[in-house]
C-alpha cells in the first residue's frame, strides 16, 4: 500500500484540490498523510482518512520566515524519513514550502499542482527541481524550465461541484427572472458589494422587478447592501457565506465574481456564463489569466476593476440579458472548456511517480 505525502496552504483554492485527490487515492488505497503548518487543523475534517502532520512555515514577507522555513525544513526532513513516503505532492502556498524543500533534499518522488494559469511563488521556488508540474490550466507564466515535465490535469473539484457536472442551464424566459449570482471568494469582496448594488439600480425599472439577486457580502458591507436593495425594490439574498455555492451556480443565469482558480474550474465545470472581475491586488496579478481562458473562449467576459463603474456594470447587463440564448451558448462554451474526471488524472500522476521509484 502507499503512503502519499500532501502538502497544502490553508485555503480553499489549495485546500479543494488537495481533498479532492485525497479522496481518489484513498479509494485507490493508498495512505494519506497531509503535512503542513499548525493552522491547517482546522480543516482536519476535510481528510477524515489521513493523518495530519504539522511543520514550521511562514509568509515570504515575514521578519521571521528565513529561520521558521528553515525551522520546518528541518522538522519535515526528519518526518519524512521516518514516514518514508512514496511521493510528496506539493499544492502551493507558503507551508508547502519547507515539505517540498526537504522532499526535494531528500530524494523522495515529488511532484507540484499549480492551481492557476500563472505559477505562484511558492510552487516557483521548488518546480524545476520536482518531477512533475500538475497544470489546472495551460500555463501563461513562469513555466518550468523543463516544460515536458507539465501535465495538463485540470483542477481537481470538490464533490459538491462534481455531482453539479455540466448542470443543465435554464434560458432566462421572456418576462421570467433574471438570476444573478455575486461573489468575491471565501472572504467576499468590498468591490463588488460597491458596485454591483449600485449598477442594479441602474437598470430598468422592468429588468429590476425580474432580477433575483444571490450575493455574498462581507459582514462590515451586508447591511449597507441590503438597504440599497430594499430601496430599490430587488429581491435579494444576501449572506456573509454561503456553504452551497456550487448549488447556487448551476441555479443562476450569470454569475459576476472574482476570477481564482476554483471560481474559474468550477464555473467550467457546471457550465455557467460569468462576468470575471480579477482581484487587482493579486501577487502576481495571477486572477486576469484564469479570467482570460474563459474571456478568450468566449464564455465569460473579463473587466479590469479600474474600469469597472456602476454605469458601465449597468450597460454591460442591460445587453448581457437582452440575448438569453448568448447567455445559453457561453454556458454551454464554459463547460467545454472544463477538464473531466481531473482528480483521477492527478491520481494517474502521483502513481506514475511511484512506479517510476519502485
Amino acid at each position: 500500500m502507499s503512503l502519499i505525502v500532501l502538502s497544502a496552504g490553508g485555503t480553499g483554492g489549495h485546500l479543494f484540490p488537495a481533498q479532492a485527490l485525497a479522496g481518489e487515492l484513498v479509494r485507490r488505497g493508498c495512505d494519506i498523510v497531509v503535512m503542513t503548518d499548525s493552522r491547517f487543523a482546522n480543516y482536519a475534517t476535510h481528510f477524515p482518512r489521513a493523518r495530519i502532520e504539522t511543520v514550521p512555515s511562514s509568509p515570504f514577507n515575514a521578519i521571521t520566515a528565513p529561520f521558521k522555513i528553515a525551522a520546518g525544513i528541518a522538522i519535515a526532513f526528519a518526518k519524512l524519513l521516518r514516514l518514508k513516503p512514496d511521493a510528496v505532492i506539493g499544492f502551493g502556498g507558503y507551508p508547502s514550502v519547507p515539505v517540498m524543500l526537504a522532499a526535494i533534499l531528500a530524494r523522495l518522488p515529488t511532484a507540484v499542482i499549480e492551481q492557476n494559469a500563472v505559477v505562484g511563488r511558492a510552487n516557483r521556488l521548488v518546480m524545476n527541481k520536482v518531477k512533475l508540474v500538475a497544470a489546472a490550466f495551460p500555463i501563461a507564466r513562469f513555466a518550468p524550465t523543463d516544460r515536458s515535465k507539465i501535465v495538463l490535469t485540470g483542477n481537481p473539484l470538490r464533490a459538491e461541484v462534481e455531482a453539479l457536472w455540466a448542470a443543465p442551464y435554464n434560458v432566462p424566459e421572456a418576462g421570467g427572472p433574471l438570476r444573478l449570482l455575486v461573489f468575491g471568494g471565501s472572504q467576499g469582496a468590498r468591490a463588488l458589494s460597491k458596485i454591483v448594488p449600485a449598477a442594479l439600480t441602474r437598470l430598468p425599472h422592468d429588468m429590476k422587478m425580474r432580477l433575483s439577486v444571490v450575493q455574498q457580502c462581507r459582514p462590515e458591507d451586508i447591511e449597507e447592501v441590503r438597504e440599497i436593495y430594499r430601496n430599490a425594490e430587488i429581491r435579494a439574498e444576501l449572506q456573509t457565506f454561503y456553504s452551497d455555492l456550487p448549488k447556487r451556480m448551476a441555479e443562476t443565469h450569470l454569475v459576476i465574481a472574482r476570477s481564482g482558480a476554483g471560481t474559474v474550474a468550477e464555473l467550467m465545470a457546471i457550465g455557467r456564463p460569468a462576468i470575471l472581475v480579477p482581484l487587482p491586488g493579486a501577487l502576481d496579478d495571477n486572477q486576469t489569466p484564469n479570467a482570460d481562458i474563459l474571456a478568450r473562449g468566449n464564455a465569460g467576459w473579463r473587466v479590469a476593476e479600474r474600469e469597472l463603474s456602476p454605469d458601465s456594470l449597468a450597460q454591460m447587463l442591460i445587453k448581457i440579458f437582452a440575448d438569453p440564448l448568448e447567455l445559453a451558448r457561453r454556458a454551454t462554451t464554459a463547460h467545454g472548456l472544463a477538464t473531466a474526471n481531473a482528480a483521477g488524472k492527478l491520481a494517474d500522476m502521483v502513481q506514475s511517480l511511484t512506479a517510476r521509484a519502485a
